[in-house]
């Protein structure tokens, strides 16, 4: 974990669960349709964070965009290993809810601040059901 101060949020809790580990975030709309690598996990999406990783981090972003095949390919990412320990939306996508639920990745959204404004990438971040706790960096 960070020496920083913790800062708590609170949304609702898309797909129930307990996750930890380093953010990376992104100040988009998401398709995992060629903007993530689903063999490796990488973030293939042209600007910031392009070349990280998502595998077992706190993968944040604004929403999902795009078509009902996300909800395979976050079924992709796990069945390869690459998947991230837990997503923050700014907005619940239907879509990417569902592929949470089929790959197990809890999920937390609608939070009582806006994600982007508070986690950087590379805070340490704990998904606690509907609770988030960041550590800044």
């Amino acid at each position: 974990m960070q020496s920083g101060k913790p800062i708590m949020l609170k949304g609702k809790a898309c797909v129930v669960g307990t996750a930890e580990g380093e953010a990376v975030v992104i100040h988009d709309r998401v398709s995992l349709l060629g903007e993530i690598n689903l063999e490796k996990g990488l973030i293939i999406k042209p600007g910031s964070e392009y070349g990280k990783s998502i595998a077992g981090k706190v993968f944040v972003y604004y929403s999902g965009k795009g078509s009902s095949g996300d909800t395979f390919r976050y079924w992709r990412l796990q069945a390869n290993g690459v998947q991230p320990a837990a997503i923050i939306n700014v907005k619940a996508d239907p879509i990417h809810v569902q592929g949470a639920i089929v790959a197990n990745i809890p999920m937390v959204a609608n939070l009582d601040r806006n994600p982007l404004e508070v986690i950087k990438t590379g805070d340490y971040v704990k998904v606690e059901g509907g609770k988030v706790t960041v550590w800044p960096k």
